[in-house]
């Protein structure tokens, strides 16, 4: 048998501890299923004397994870510290310098950096795996890579981050609001440090500039991304969502068109019946379309100490058993400048709108809309208080950017009461 694969462990949170579970639980396991023994020989973490329900007394204690991945006796250093930048990114940067391979669930990190740190991994013939940093415990990356290789991609789309749906479904099924809701996740623990990486759509957005590049063979493009996070979603909009057949979604997608490359994180309309409108909680699905394979649906645990550390070590098994492909799926230095789309797809639009209760405040509406180029597919009217009538309309197949075009005109009309709310509708 071959010498064994040795570990250095950066950041010992809930991920790494699972990491560590995970090795002493399977030993026997990992080493029928890679050839290989794998052992962890150093690790790292602000504070060595925390209590991490873990003893790990038996592994050599760096204080300075840059030290870890510069030792002589580790042949991978995984990073689960996080961040764009600071320790994590150094750290990276001195493991690939040392002939080290790299396990990383760091998304904001590779969709930073990540072209720069593959070109450097690949010119020093080492690897850098990070299916961990996308969708938990769902092996899209590996996916993408490897099983579908033989596909020309269409379309990347799918749910990334759970907390998001947790808010979502749960605004739907209990009947609480936003800030209610957001209040609740803080309690669980559920939401970031700084929580607009979360509700901000920010956190899912790095994951899909990672997905993107791999699919469609581009430089990660994190800027190129449209970002919209869930914070102005109400009830009334679950719930007139709901009327039509529809549910609301924190959706990621990203597709090649004639007119560019889309990328877009924002609350769309999927149908009710699909099987992202069906996703509950705090699970993810990623959804892949490519030519031969037509389309799959990928589903499970978006996070945790389990679903994410097993990921870690499903990149840690490929490396024992000797597979090294590029960061990306292809060279680094192949991959292409991401040309953003200056047009999106046509899409309808769900649009939520507080009129004033005047006579000709909708015919004022229905104008500025059809002199935009906006044609409505459906209006309803709710009941409405004294001073404002709530309508919504579902218009059909528009651009954003000629909607943008009208919803201006409706701010500066008399007629609108409150800042309008545009949802795109999705196929899925």
């Amino acid at each position: 048998m071959a010498q064994a694969l040795r570990l250095g462990i950066a950041g010992l949170g809930t991920v790494g501890v699972g990491v560590v579970k995970i090795i002493r639980r399977h030993a026997e396991l990992l080493t029928a299923r890679t050839g290989q023994s794998i052992e962890i020989v150093a690790v790292s973490a602000r504070d060595p004397n925390k209590d991490r329900g873990v003893n790990l007394s038996s592994y050599m204690w760096e204080t300075d994870p840059v030290a870890l991945a510069k030792r002589d006796d580790i042949d991978v250093f995984i990073e689960l510290m996080g961040g764009e930048n600071g320790p994590a990114k150094t750290s990276v940067e001195a493991a690939l310098a040392s002939g080290k391979d790299v396990v990383t669930a760091n998304k904001a990190l590779l969709a930073i950096h990540g072209q720069e740190l593959a070109e450097q991994a690949e010119a020093a013939g080492r690897a850098i795996r990070f299916e961990a940093a996308v969708a938990g415990g769902i092996p899209v990356i590996k996916s993408l890579t490897e099983g579908l290789a033989g596909n020309q991609i269409s379309r990347v789309m799918g749910v990334m981050n759970g907390t998001c749906n947790y808010i979502l479904t749960r605004m739907q099924s209990q009947e609480l609001g936003y800030n209610a809701l957001f209040e609740e996740c803080a309690k669980l623990g559920y939401l970031e440090a700084d929580p607009n990486l979360d509700v901000g759509g920010i956190d899912a957005a790095h994951k899909l500039a990672l997905l993107s590049s791999i699919a469609f063979g581009t430089k990660p493009n994190f800027d190129g991304i449209q970002i919209e996070g869930i914070q102005h979603i109400s009830l009334d909009d679950i719930h007139q969502a709901a009327d039509m057949g529809y549910r609301i979604k924190l959706l990621g997608v990203a597709q090649r068109t004639p007119r560019g490359l889309e990328q877009r994180m924002q609350p769309c309309l999927v149908p009710s019946d699909s099987p992202i409108g069906q996703l509950e909680g705090g699970t993810n699905m990623v959804v892949i379309e490519g030519d031969a394979v037509d389309q799959i649906v990928l589903r499970g645990p978006g996070a945790g100490e389990g679903p994410t550390a097993s990921a870690v070590m499903g990149d840690v098994c490929d490396l024992a058993r000797g597979l090294r492909i590029p960061t990306f799926g292809r060279a680094a230095t192949s991959l292409e400048e991401a040309q953003p789309a200056q047009t999106g797809t046509p899409a309808p639009y769900y649009l939520r709108l507080a009129l004033l209760d005047k006579p000709g405040a909708l015919a004022k509406v229905a104008a500025i809309l059809g002199d935009a180029g906006v044609s409505i597919d459906r209006m309803r009217q709710y009941a409405h208080s004294e001073s404002t009538a709530p309508v919504l309309i579902v218009t059909h197949k528009t651009t954003r950017s000629t909607l943008d075009y009208a919803l201006n005109g409706l701010r500066d009309t008399e007629a609108v009461a409150e800042e309008p709310v545009a949802l795109r509708i999705e196929q899925v």
